[in-house]
């Protein structure tokens, strides 16, 4: 049986390659999984970049980058934190919250797919004990 890592990667695979085809079906094409580093982890009302950069695990200025690129795609914009002026918020815009949209929808499917080839009460199970160990590093 392939090692924990191999097991991830595979799966990590797949599912970004499904997750990223779907998404440019539905009008999301320029949107690459790197992106994701901030896609996934945004909130609607905007999140500060040292906030993505943690949830993700990605280093400061790889963030910023991505960030760059999803500003220029029209993804995401910079606003003033209202709680710190000093600080921005990256904040989704119109197309950005529609990717949020269509990505949760995809990624509900994706999972009620992989629930049924094992059993709900299962995939429920391994979604938790993968938590968990994720949780380790």
């Amino acid at each position: 049986m392939p090692d924990v890592g191999v097991l991830s990667a595979h799966l990590l695979s797949g599912f970004q390659k499904e997750l990223f085809a779907r998404l440019a079906e539905a009008g999301h094409e320029n949107l690459r999984p790197r992106h994701g580093a901030v896609m996934a982890y945004i909130a609607t009302t905007g999140t500060r970049a040292s906030e993505l950069s943690e949830r993700s695990g990605q280093h400061k200025q790889v963030v910023g980058t991505l960030i760059d690129e999803l500003e220029r795609l029209g993804y995401v914009t910079r606003q003033p934190d209202p709680a710190d002026r000093r600080a921005k918020l990256v904040v989704p815009t119109d197309l950005g919250k529609d990717q949020m949209v269509q990505a949760k929808r995809i990624i509900t499917e994706i999972e009620d797919r992989l629930a049924a080839v094992v059993g709900a009460d299962r995939f429920t199970e391994f979604k938790q004990v993968f938590e968990e160990i994720s949780k380790t590093f």
